[in-house]
């Protein structure tokens, strides 16, 4: 079915809103103001609908020409390449319905008021303007075909679409040539710019090889299969807003800190950095390779415990040994957490809050989920004091936001 709609709203997740007969209609590769017509794609539910965009009947005034032709409205849908779900949009209206959905995120979800985050915004990271929200990715995944070209997955599928070029990949991946060559064979080609050790190809289930990192004058050495911050300016970023969101006179270097889904140590490093004495931390994942790097990371700051661990699991298990001696070191602890997109959950946070950690930084990839932990910690006694948000994916619907919960 072919219908016209008219576009009111963003959705979390890259999709408008449309209306019909009083159902809502979720359509991908649209924005507010625009009119189009578009295929119902699925009618399945009562209240709710999804369609795809054929056609502009009407522009919104702050629609451009695609960034990426490959994901251009121009192509059938299930021919668009996949990962620029807002490349069709001006870089500041993105951020500003990227603001908009952190904070109705916040308010429905979190409870919060639309008072209290007033002064909240998504903010650009530094020069991204300037290059057009282009060149920022420092790791891309692509996928092989049967003839062996490689590009992203349409969205929604996992059919690859191949491509020409790379607009959000760094300059140095999108020069590498790795798109002009076959792999037939093969399922996926990772390509990872370091600041430290180049362009490296990872292809399919190869043998980790040792990397290296640089943030400012810091090195941190990882697997090139380790998870690493995309955008090239993100660890840096990150590393100083965790440093903004801890209260230094909440940190005490013999508490029982904890830097939760550490990764290789990053923002454990930035925390370490607030405390005037060498910090005791425990570093808890479930990635047992990357916790391998994680002492060797934080040396210079920290006495690091490493726990090969899945988070929940960990935290469940310390509620459930809670000895009534390890209250104060609890109570005087900073945690670090940096969940998946999925979040923290009400497993963790209701042991962060059995345990009466004192201070929590929260680092989110995702608004909903943050607002849903946020409302559980704010209804364990938590106050959020600190909220950073940060487009440190421009072009695509994400944004980093960091909050600290300190415990009243």
């Amino acid at each position: 079915m072919i219908v016209e709609l008219e576009i009111t709203a963003m959705a979390h997740g890259g999709s408008g809103i449309g209306r019909l007969d009083g159902r809502v209609v979720f359509c991908p590769g649209v924005i507010p103001g625009d009119v189009v017509n578009a295929e119902i794609v699925d009618d399945s539910k009562k209240s709710m609908w999804r369609a795809q965009a054929l056609s502009i009947v009407t522009p919104s005034p702050h629609r451009v020409a695609h960034v990426w032709p490959e994901a251009d409205m121009s192509r059938p849908f299930d021919q668009r390449a996949g990962g620029a779900d807002y490349g069709h949009i001006d870089l500041p209206y993105q951020r500003e319905l990227k603001t908009d959905i952190l904070r109705d995120s916040l308010i429905r979800f979190g409870g919060l008021s639309a008072e209290e985050l007033s002064d909240v915004a998504v903010k650009a990271a530094p020069g991204d303007d300037e290059r057009g929200g282009l060149g920022w990715r420092t790791r891309v995944t692509l996928h092989a075909n049967a003839e062996g070209q490689l590009g992203p997955y349409a969205e929604r599928t996992h059919t690859v679409i191949p491509v020409e070029n790379l607009p959000l990949a760094s300059r140095a991946i999108a020069t590498s040539g790795v798109l002009n060559a076959s792999y037939e064979g093969t399922q996926n080609v990772r390509v990872v710019d370091t600041s430290g050790s180049g362009v490296r190809l990872v292809i399919d289930e190869q043998k980790p090889a040792d990397i290296i990192e640089r943030v400012g004058g810091k090195e941190f050495g990882l697997s090139d299969q380790s998870f690493w911050q995309v955008h090239h300016s993100a660890p840096a970023l990150l590393s100083e807003a965790v440093v903004r969101a801890v209260d230094a006179s909440l940190v005490f270097a013999d508490a029982n800190n904890a830097d939760l889904y550490s990764g290789v140590g990053l923002l454990g490093h930035a925390l370490a950095s607030v405390s005037t004495d060498r910090l005791r931390l425990q570093a808890v994942e479930s990635d047992e390779k990357a916790l391998g790097y994680v002492s060797e990371n934080l040396a210079d700051v920290a006495d690091v415990i490493p726990v090969a661990a899945r988070v929940d699991q960990w935290l469940k298990n310390q509620v459930r040994n809670l000895q009534p001696g390890e209250k104060s070191a609890w109570s005087r602890a900073t945690v670090i957490l940096d969940p998946p997109r999925s979040g923290a959950k009400a497993e963790a946070t209701s042991a962060l809050a059995a345990l009466g950690v004192g201070q929590i930084i929260y680092v989110a990839c995702d608004p909903v989920a943050l607002g849903r932990d946020a409302k559980a910690l704010i209804g364990f006694g938590y106050e959020m004091v600190f909220l950073e948000a940060w487009d440190l994916f421009p072009h695509t619907h994400h944004m980093e936001t960091i909050a600290t919960f300190i415990k009243r």
